[in-house]
């Protein structure tokens, strides 16, 4: 995984602010519990998904520990671009944050992390995985698979679960690496993209682990490799698709927690704190493990520079590649 460095010195004084941050939360939120003001954390994704169930677990550990109600609000559409927009116009007062999950391209304007939002923490960081149904004819090592890719260009393709997606952009760095031709086939969600290869619709899809973890042990799916650069505690028997022929081969998917910009800095170090202290209990880490992701605590600013560093990345490729993002 791309993990964000935390020196010694500098992650001690991060926890010691984090400490006192915390220790002044009740105070910097007290006007907003006073009158009846919830914290508003916003999902631009439906109901049931990735996005949605860890914002969830998060959220309602940050609620006790802030002792201040936290609503989880639910605003799909336009590819998370609704929640970001209405992130990006609440008021700088810390009541309202949006989960972002990355990385995402697109070519509608969207407030930005650094610009319009600013970052608050970092959920967790996770793999995508490379399956193909098992009742295909596929080869069944990546090595296989991708000389038979190279041969006849257009024969296969790889479903996401749409344009500009991180399972997009991971299927396009295996192209570039492989330097295949694999034809990516966007979805409109992950669910109807892992029904479809499973189903033998698609030949192939790039997809997160949590919906296809139950066709992956029900031995539906076949797993050619995990995304990051280390194996994934949920698939520990599954290579990565660097060990499986892909030199340097490494992608996240992320989610990370922002609020809009010139909330003032002290908020958003509370904000940070109580966030760090959640992902520390047993009942979020349980819930990450199932979900096939891992906590990645860092400080406001770790986040701010880790997202601007990650879309620079996957926008650099989107560019050598000319892909598509709309």
């Amino acid at each position: 995984m791309n993990d964000m460095p935390f020196p010694s010195r500098r992650g001690a004084l991060a926890a010691l602010g984090g400490a006192v941050a915390l220790a002044a939360s009740p105070r910097l939120f007290a006007q907003g519990a006073a009158t009846g003001r919830p914290i508003t954390w916003l999902v631009g994704q439906p109901p049931g998904g990735s996005v949605d169930i860890l914002t969830r677990l998060v959220a309602r550990q940050v609620e006790q520990i802030l002792g201040q109600s936290v609503i989880v609000d639910n605003r799909p559409g336009a590819a998370g671009a609704i929640a970001l927009q209405a992130a990006a116009r609440a008021p700088h007062d810390g009541l309202t944050v949006v989960t972002v999950p990355g990385p995402n391209l697109t070519n509608i304007p969207v407030p930005q992390i650094g610009k319009e939002l600013t970052g608050v923490a970092t959920l967790a960081k996770g793999p995508m995985v490379l399956v193909s149904t098992t009742a295909s004819s596929l080869p069944p090592t990546l090595a296989g698979l991708l000389a038979a890719a190279g041969k006849d260009p257009k024969a296969f393709s790889f479903a996401s679960s749409g344009n500009g997606t991180s399972q997009h952009l991971a299927g396009e760095l295996m192209n570039q690496i492989a330097r295949t031709q694999i034809v990516h086939v966007p979805y409109k969600g992950g669910s109807q993209a892992v029904t479809d290869v499973v189903g033998g619709q698609v030949p192939l899809g790039m997809l997160g682990i949590t919906p296809v973890l139950p066709h992956i042990k029900a031995g539906r799916l076949h797993a050619y490799g995990v995304t990051t650069a280390t194996r994934s505690a949920t698939l520990p028997d599954v290579p990565t698709l660097r060990e499986a022929g892909l030199p340097g081969f490494d992608a996240d998917q992320w989610f990370v927690v922002a609020t809009p910009a010139g909330v003032p800095a002290e908020r958003v170090r509370a904000l940070n704190a109580a966030i760090g202290q959640a992902l520390q209990k047993p009942e979020v880490q349980a819930g990450y493990t199932a979900a096939g992701v891992v906590p990645a605590p860092a400080t406001a600013e770790q986040t701010t520079a880790f997202v601007t560093q990650e879309l620079q990345r996957w926008q650099a490729l989107a560019k050598k590649a000319n892909l598509a993002l709309d």
